[in-house]
């Protein structure tokens, strides 16, 4: 049983804080209660109520009456003592204000068209404040929940996304999977967003987002008979400029969300516009003017999703998406009924918009199409990245899981190509081994979840992408070794043999670099490194001429070319320290006024040559950073044998870290 606050049990009164694994909570009582239903309607009819007297303007007539029918009711109530047979009174006066129809679904039965369109859903972070265990039961108490709300209330909808949530589902609580599946049937659960997760879309590589809608997609069809036609995506920090063109291969020509609402200093001008990307591809593009996916659905949200729209000259919809999130739950009955009460305000006294919920986020995106493809509106379209001005911290947090999202991505593209070659070309005895393959993307697409991949998780889910990581290696390594014993080669200690050493060339373009090899020589070096001054060194193949001073490059002369690379007085490989002291969150978030703390590191000691043979010359320098922290860097040149390719500088940096609110650039 779980008896947690939505976001777990945190310690030190900070709700975002990770949890104490070792607090419990005893259940001592359990009541059964009998509802007084009028009781509970009166609830939300006066809270309703007091809303218009609190929000509508002050010179106006819905206020005053607003304030009003309050008082009669209170005085109804304060007469009668409680009583049921006052509670009753009371709400006829109040249904005076809010109109007789807020007790059931007929209440949106009315000529009026609304604008507001509120759809329930529910934001399961994957992992953030709690591991993938804890998530597994948020998806199953939630979905639950839903399924029962659907059954009370007829014009309910309510929208899931995220693939690798359902799979779960089906895994670990089948009885509850099949009822979700019986209401997505009838139309009210939707299935929505076609991607595997909800995922972060800068850091993943671009096979990897191609793969997030692949496997997505191809269980929502599986399972539900259908493809998303709506990518959903609220909670994402920023999103990429392919995002349209990949949707748009995915079947998919719409796209909701809201996080650019957090902006840090820039308001973004759009609610409702086309967004296209880098080759052309298009898709409308949503964003709640409620500015957030978690709405209470009350009288304020209603009210703001229209006065926040930035498009009314174009189209006067939007989408509220209400229920408790992040944490899961869902929409509550409490929502619910609070959304009535406003649909009767609405109709019967005016002022507040129209609400309603739609058949679905696909039907409001339908109408949408229709205006924009007859001519009825023009939208307005945005080029390129939808660019988040908050948690840029993110790309600096958890580097070694970051490390393992970029070597699972590469393993998986050798994998794949060293596999289909030998199903094509190697021993017939071998199978492409298409369901390891499976385990290993979706393990590595759930670990690119836009809590988990960018860092802003706590240390226990670490712990489980840790875990996934490893099975990912694990198998991968024996699938290369199948995939390349099938092709002829031998996977020995030392390396790939066969008659001799074998490079096996998995790039998709040529490539060429120096590989080390124990030979006699007596040839001119086709590198040489020399000392030209104090702890300065130049190093030069038939290309490049790099000067080093101390270990930062002072001067990168093409030969070709005849011309100097940097800008006078540049400099490159200049290691860099900043202050990291953020607003807010201290992992998540940069500010730019860490610019300002700028100091550059000098080297601690000369620098010292590490390699010089004819093919290959480096200089290493030491920095000290503080009494705790150092840093070692390496510059290296390779000879340049092919004149037609460029030559490169390379530069490495080995870290010996310690600090905090620091950093090095």
């Amino acid at each position: 049983m779980a008896a947690n606050g939505m976001f777990g049990v945190p310690t030190g009164g900070d709700p975002i804080q990770p949890p104490d694994p070792n607090r419990y909570f005893p259940l001592t009582e359990a009541d059964l209660v009998s509802v007084n239903l009028d009781a509970r309607g009166l609830y939300y009819d006066f809270w309703i109520i007091g809303d218009g007297a609190r929000e509508f303007p002050e010179d106006s007539w819905q206020e005053h009456q607003a304030l009003q029918v309050c008082n009669e009711i209170m005085d109804c109530f304060i007469a009668g003592e409680g009583s049921r047979s006052c509670i009753q009174d009371c709400r006829k006066i109040a249904k005076k204000y809010l109109g007789d129809k807020v007790d059931s679904e007929d209440v949106y039965k009315t000529e009026t068209d609304a604008i507001v369109n509120a759809i329930g859903n529910c934001h399961i972070d994957t992992c953030w404040l709690w591991p993938w265990a804890e998530t597994k039961r948020k998806i199953a108490r939630s979905w639950s929940n839903q399924c029962d709300l659907l059954d009370r209330y007829p014009e309910h909808r309510f929208v899931a996304s995220q693939a690798q949530q359902y799979k779960w589902l089906e895994q670990l609580y089948p009885y509850a999977f099949d009822r979700v599946k019986s209401h997505v049937k009838k139309g009210n659960f939707q299935p929505i967003g076609g991607s595997w997760v909800e995922h972060d879309t800068n850091m993943p590589s671009g096979e990897s987002l191609v793969r997030q809608f692949l496997y997505g997609q191809r269980y929502f069809e599986s399972r539900f008979g259908e493809r998303c036609r709506t990518f959903w995506l609220p909670d994402t920090f920023g999103y990429s400029t392919q995002l349209p063109q990949i949707c748009r291969l995915a079947g998919m020509n719409r796209f909701f969300t809201q996080k650019l609402s957090w902006n840090n200093i820039n308001n973004f001008p759009h609610t409702t516009f086309n967004w296209v990307s880098l080759d052309g591809s298009q898709v409308i593009c949503h964003m709640a003017p409620c500015e957030t996916y978690t709405a209470d659905a009350h009288f304020g949200d209603v009210k703001r999703s229209v006065t926040q729209h930035k498009s009314m000259d174009q189209d006067t919809t939007s989408l509220l998406p209400f229920g408790k999130g992040d944490g899961g739950g869902g929409p509550t009955f409490e929502q619910l009924e609070k959304l009535r009460r406003c649909r009767g305000l609405s109709d019967t006294v005016g002022l507040l918009p129209p609400a309603k919920i739609p058949e679905s986020v696909d039907a409001f995106f339908d109408r949408l199409e229709h205006r924009a493809a007859t001519g009825d509106t023009q939208l307005v379209t945005w080029y390129g990245e939808l660019y988040l001005e908050l948690h840029r911290g993110c790309y600096t947090t958890q580097a070694n899981n970051k490390k393992n999202n970029r070597k699972a991505e590469i393993l998986l593209h050798d994998i794949e190509y060293l596999a289909t070659l030998a199903t094509i070309q190697g021993d017939q005895g071998y199978k492409y081994p298409k369901e390891d393959i499976d385990f290993m993307w979706e393990n590595v697409l759930l670990c690119q979840f836009h809590d988990c991949l960018p860092g802003s998780a706590i240390e226990m889910c670490y712990r489980d992408s840790d875990e996934a990581y490893a099975k990912v290696f694990s198998t991968g390594k024996k699938l290369l070794k199948n995939a390349l014993g099938a092709l002829g080669f031998d996977d020995g200690a030392t390396g790939l043999k066969v008659a001799s050493d074998v490079v096996v060339q998995t790039l998709g373009w040529k490539r060429g670099e120096d590989i080390s090899r124990s030979i006699q020589t007596q040839s001119r070096p086709a590198v040489t490194i020399k000392q030209t001054g104090d702890d300065v060194y130049v190093l030069q193949n038939e290309q490049l001429k790099v000067e080093v001073s101390s270990g930062v490059i002072t001067s990168l002369y093409d030969l070709k070319a005849k011309r100097e690379v940097l800008p006078k007085g540049g400099k490159a490989n200049q290691l860099v320290v900043f202050d990291d002291k953020p607003l807010y969150w201290q992992a998540w978030d940069v500010e730019v006024y860490h610019l300002n703390s700028r100091k550059e590191l000098e080297a601690s000691s000369p620098s010292k040559i590490t390699e010089q043979s004819a093919h290959r010359v480096a200089i290493t320098t030491s920095y000290k950073i503080s009494e705790k922290s150092s840093v070692k860097t390496t510059v290296s040149l390779s000879a340049s044998y092919d004149s037609s390719k460029p030559s490169l500088v390379e530069t490495e940096a080995e870290v010996d870290w310690h600090e905090t609110m620091k950093f090095l650039k």
